[in-house]
């Protein structure tokens, strides 16, 4: 237990971006005030997310608040509970959305779910970027037998690939990298593209009989990427926007509508995935929501129907931070799955 007489010598580590492309590794004494709803959580791994995490550390994302602490998945150990606190005890294994620093005090609400004392703890932080991936199969409308395409297998491509093909669909998975697209067949997806080849499409349309795929999952957050892969999708099919599309791109945009709006284009449907179209919590009106996906993703990873080890890159060690975010922005062939071990603190 940390309380206020012992709070001076404890030290907090934690990762700051302190401005564009500014990395450091801070400690400071430990300071914060527990509340009554509220829990102090000592991490035990934390994942880099690192499409959100590098556009925050290029200042281009406008709600994050640099110098700041960066982060938003975490398996935890509870070292202190809050007065009004009654479904959790010291002790208690949790995962949450929590930052890059050894100590965070937290609320009990929302995602902040025990783990299941099966599975693996480097694992947990993955359920974030798999609770993502789910958004965009809740969203389509893929069934048993369909063919469904997937640009960008980065992790939260990569889990959307998986997860489709759960569905009982043939997945065609797509990248630039020859170390994502094995890391995808690794995973255990049935047909991986480098996207270098001129002929993407030819080969979509012959291993779908000429049809197309019936759901497209744009997963890179390039917008060139999305318009271009329009031409994958059959009639009456539909692209879903999984990653947040950034930066800059000029096109006809009446031509991409068209895909949209005439049937001889296909009048495709188009759908947005982000994550927070659903509810965080159950409630009776609404069948999905993010803890409802998050509970079922630690089943799926704890009978291994969805593949983690493949993902995970690197272990390192909170100290090695500037390593880890340069790695993932100049050599994303290696860099993919960075943990944070905060053990080592």
């Amino acid at each position: 237990m940390i309380n206020k007489e012992c709070w001076a010598a404890v030290k907090n580590t934690k990762v700051v971006f302190q401005g564009p492309w500014q990395v450091e590794t801070v400690e400071e004494i430990f300071s914060q005030e527990i509340g009554p709803q509220e829990v102090l959580a000592k991490k035990l791994y934390t994942l880099i997310s690192p499409g959100t995490e590098l556009a925050m550390l290029s200042g281009n994302e406008s709600w994050f608040q640099m110098p700041g602490i960066p982060g938003y998945a975490a398996v935890s150990e509870i070292v202190e509970v809050g007065e009004g606190v009654s479904a959790y005890q010291e002790g208690d294994i949790i995962f949450h959305y929590g930052n890059h620093a050894k100590y965070e005090v937290t609320g009990t609400n929302g995602t902040f779910l025990k783990v299941p004392k099966s599975l693996n703890l480097q694992w947990v932080p993955f359920t974030r970027m798999a609770t993502v991936a789910t958004t965009a199969i809740r969203v389509s409308n893929i069934e048993f037998g369909d063919y469904v395409s997937v640009t960008g297998l980065g992790l939260i491509g990569n889990m959307a690939a998986q997860l489709a093909q759960a569905q009982g669909a043939t997945v065609i998975g797509i990248d630039l990298s020859e170390e994502r697209l094995r890391i995808a067949k690794q995973s255990g997806l049935h047909v991986a593209i480098n996207g270098k080849e001129r002929n993407v499409k030819e080969k979509i349309a012959e291993i779908t009989q000429e049809k197309g795929v019936s759901t497209h999952i744009e997963a890179t957050g390039v917008p060139q990427v999305a318009v271009e892969s329009l031409a994958y999708i059959g009639k009456l099919g539909e692209i879903i926007f999984l990653g947040s599309p950034r930066g800059e791109y000029q096109t006809d945009i009446t031509d991409v509508l068209n895909y949209c709006h005439l049937y001889n284009r296909g009048c495709i449907t188009f759908k947005g995935a982000h994550e927070w179209r659903y509810p965080v919590e159950p409630n009776e009106f609404v069948k999905h929501s993010l803890v409802r996906n998050s509970t079922i993703v630690f089943e799926l990873m704890k009978h291994n129907r969805l593949q983690i080890a493949p993902l995970i890159s690197h272990v390192l060690e909170p100290r090695q931070a500037k390593e880890a975010y340069e790695g993932l922005k100049v050599n994303k062939n290696q860099y993919s799955g960075v943990l944070f071990d905060w053990s080592t603190v």
